[in-house]
């Protein structure tokens, strides 16, 4: 959603400056996502930075730039909404595995869950191709996963200083407080995401999906399309897991989740996977045979692959999120 040029301020140099604003809609929603947690609430604070830029625009008095103008705006928005909230999580942080005769179809409310985000909202589009593949690896479910376990402050911290490489003073200023307080809560940061002991701060990028990876996924789209269970698990690590949001289980091992494809989830036997980004991983919409013709919308299915393995199957199954990856409303 971009903001609407109003006809009195077009000759006014307005125009201009709603598109020196509209140039950090990416970066911005990229930033938020990691705050948020939430594609939805990333793309509202966004909206919410932008308005209240346009709002005081007149009173930018260059005093520094507005890159970190409008981090300071959009930091305040996040810290904002996420003032007495719970964190967002992933299945795997709220309880044991489950297994497939256990599942009861019981669900959490959306704002419990961390959501997917398409790569095309917050990936540069082009430019040097290290740095596109950072912004990747910095987006992953177990690194924003992790970062819901920080307090605000910290989070944005760790995000401003390891992510976007700010210096500790630049950090310092925008939120209005020492170096060393900046130093000290990238320090507990860094020290909370040690212990969790399955992220830490974005390393070096896994890069592109390679060749074999890339023969992988056709083979699970195969596997899947044809409903060939057995096929399918083939391709599954032995420590597989797989997650449903909203659905308050999670099952991990290549045999549960075949029993759950023949079991509960045997209803998505003739779907169809449309291939997307997520995350900076390999994602496919799935849309599920549709009564009425055709097929219907059903999850957002996000991959992680180590080697020549799947090894998390994670389903989002909000269907309004196939407008936010900008994918068909019916097949």
């Amino acid at each position: 959603m971009t903001m609407a040029i109003r006809p009195d301020v077009v000759a006014s140099g307005q125009v201009r400056q709603e598109d020196d604003l509209e140039q950090y809609r990416r970066e911005l929603t990229g930033y938020c996502y990691r705050m948020l947690g939430s594609a939805f609430e990333a793309d509202d604070a966004v909206q919410e930075t932008m308005v209240r830029a346009w709002r005081s625009i007149d009173g930018f008095e260059g005093r520094s730039t507005m890159r970190s103008w409008l981090y300071r705006i959009a930091t305040n928005v996040c810290l904002d909404i996420l003032r007495g909230r719970q964190r967002r999580a992933v299945a795997m942080d709220l309880g044991p595995s489950s297994t497939a005769d256990a599942f009861t179809g019981a669900q959490r409310p959306e704002h419990a869950w961390l959501q997917p985000v398409p790569d095309a909202r917050v990936v540069p589009s082009d430019g040097d191709p290290a740095q596109i593949a950072e912004a990747r690896e910095s987006i992953r479910l177990a690194f924003v996963t992790a970062l819901q376990h920080l307090p605000a402050r910290q989070r944005a911290v760790l995000i401003l200083r390891e992510v976007l490489r700010w210096q500790a003073s630049e950090v310092a200023e925008l939120l209005d407080t020492t170096v060393a307080s900046v130093n000290s809560a990238l320090q507990r940061a860094r020290a909370t995401l040690a212990a969790r002991n399955d992220a830490g701060a974005p390393g070096p990028s896994a890069g592109e999906v390679t060749a074999d990876q890339q023969a992988l996924l056709a083979r699970y789209v195969d596997a899947f399309e044809r409903y060939d269970i057995s096929s399918l698990v083939k391709l599954l690590h032995d420590d597989v897991v797989m997650s449903m949001p909203p659905y308050d289980f999670w099952l991990q091992g290549p045999v549960e989740m075949g029993r759950f494809f023949l079991g509960p989830g045997a209803p998505c036997r003739g779907s169809r996977l449309v291939a997307t980004a997520a995350n900076g991983l390999p994602a496919y919409a799935s849309y599920k045979p549709d009564p009425e013709g055709g097929h219907a919308p059903w999850s957002i299915q996000v991959l992680e692959l180590s080697g020549d393995r799947i090894v998390g199957h994670h389903n989002f199954l909000d269907t309004t999120l196939f407008a936010v990856f900008g994918l068909p409303a019916h097949l």
